[in-house]
């Protein structure tokens, strides 16, 4: 059953789109659509709040939450997304862990490029503290772009003298501005998604010409990981992104931070997404994910507020 739900996955992310670089709206507008096709759990609710002075998503179980939060990102390619389109990561990560989250609106280009979006995970970070929660209770959890930004917003905060979270999730995350990884080349084709000229023509916009040799724009080959919690990095190995996760990985091993390179055949980018009953190895994947989670967060108790 598998084969035949990755080879079908596989067909609705081939299906014909137009030659050439596609405007913001056309992005925004289609990633929306293949992303309102997701399931997402029923035993969440769900509040609109702000953290920092961003609009977020806040998603609990129905039944209550166990002790524990998540800060998550939302992919996009710093371009497209919302805390709504990656409602079904986010509901399933809330529904097998039992822990709340915080998904954050940050700020997109080229309205608004880098820094801008690092600025507001970090603000939605500061936020969540004020309110009271305590770090060894948080997780930084993405997917793509938002899966960066679990490393990017933890390097920031780790240079704002901020305490880090308790550990680190990231799906398919997107590491190197450089695009100087070798599946770049060696998955050209089989990514039935990304192709090199797609992730530089969102790139550039995020870039708006800033030097892309700088660990917060390239953290899989620049970024200095010393004193990271432990990361958990999910990725599938038909990306043409493949080896941003790996290469990440290496440098955490190589700064003695503890880490775990979770790939899986023959699946595509942000995988996980089709959890639900349309690809089985989305719903193992995200079981892993929990168990990570549950490992870092369950065995902490501290008095929580709501983060303002």
């Amino acid at each position: 059953m598998s084969r035949e739900q990755r080879v079908k996955v596989d067909a609705m992310l081939r299906r014909p789109r137009a030659e050439g670089p596609q405007s913001v709206e056309v992005l925004r507008a289609g990633f929306r659509a293949l992303m309102d096709q997701m399931v997402v759990p029923d035993s969440i609710r769900t509040t609109q709040t702000t953290l920092g002075d961003r609009p977020a998503l806040h998603v609990e179980p129905d039944n209550g939450a166990e002790p524990g939060t998540i800060l998550y990102f939302h992919g996009g390619g710093w371009v497209f997304g919302s805390p709504e389109t990656a409602l079904c990561l986010t509901g399933q990560l809330v529904t097998k862990t039992g822990f709340e989250a915080y998904s954050v609106d940050y700020r997109l280009a080229p309205e608004h490029p880098f820094p801008a979006a690092i600025d507001d995970t970090l603000s939605a970070y500061r936020s969540i503290l004020d309110s009271g929660i305590d770090p060894s209770a948080i997780a930084f959890a993405g997917d793509s772009a938002g899966g960066g930004l679990t490393v990017t917003t933890c390097l920031a905060a780790r240079d704002a003298g901020l305490p880090l979270p308790a550990a680190i999730v990231a799906f398919s995350p997107g590491l190197d501005a450089t695009r100087t990884g070798e599946s770049m080349e060696t998955k050209d084709g089989i990514d039935p998604i990304f192709t090199r000229e797609a992730v530089e023509h969102t790139g550039a916009m995020y870039l708006a010409g800033a030097d892309p040799h700088q660990p917060l724009l390239s953290p899989a080959v620049l970024a200095d990981l010393t004193g990271f919690p432990p990361m958990l990095i999910q990725v599938g190995t038909n990306e043409i992104l493949l080896d941003d996760s790996a290469r990440l990985a290496a440098r955490a091993r190589d700064a003695e931070v503890d880490v775990i390179l979770d790939v899986t055949a023959d699946v595509p980018h942000v995988f996980q997404s089709f959890a639900g009953g349309t690809l089985d190895e989305a719903d193992e994947a995200l079981d892993r994910a929990a168990l990570f989670l549950n490992q870092r967060l369950r065995t902490r108790n501290p008095v929580r507020t709501s983060a303002r």
